[in-house]
């Protein structure tokens, strides 16, 4: 979790600022990310005024760390905030088994595609896993 927290610090998103980290199956850590807007995009100085209207630019966390492994190669992610539902449903297809998060999203239906799926979900503490 300590990870995810320090991948946190990069987001460009003043408002939210959301990290990850991803461990494969001897436990290595393999890849972190934060939520921020796509490599490459230079938003103009008015962009994160906004806050509703730029939300749909943002990629999430968890879609960035994706980016970062192949399908399988990923056991564990640790997340600072539960993953909503569609970064649930891109875990899953990445074939992610146990999933930790510091902070409840209540709008999100990860539990029940947890359960579904089989997959650990599991809400802890700041800085353990």
């Amino acid at each position: 979790m300590a990870l995810a927290e320090v991948a946190s610090l990069r987001s460009e998103d003043p408002f939210r600022k959301v990290g990850a980290a991803a461990l494969d199956w001897d436990n290595r850590v393999i890849a972190t990310a934060y939520n921020g807007l796509a490599p490459g995009f230079d938003a103009p100085s008015d962009f994160w005024d906004d806050r509703d209207g730029r939300q749909k630019f943002m990629l999430h966390a968890e879609v960035n760390l994706c980016s970062l492994f192949k399908r399988g190669e990923a056991k564990l992610v640790a997340t600072t905030t539960m993953p909503c539902t569609p970064c649930m449903q891109t875990l899953c297809a990445y074939g992610i088994k146990e999933i930790y998060y510091r902070e409840a999203y209540h709008e999100s239906d990860a539990p029940a595609i947890a359960k579904v799926y089989g997959i650990k979900l599991e809400q802890v503490g700041g800085l353990a896993v």
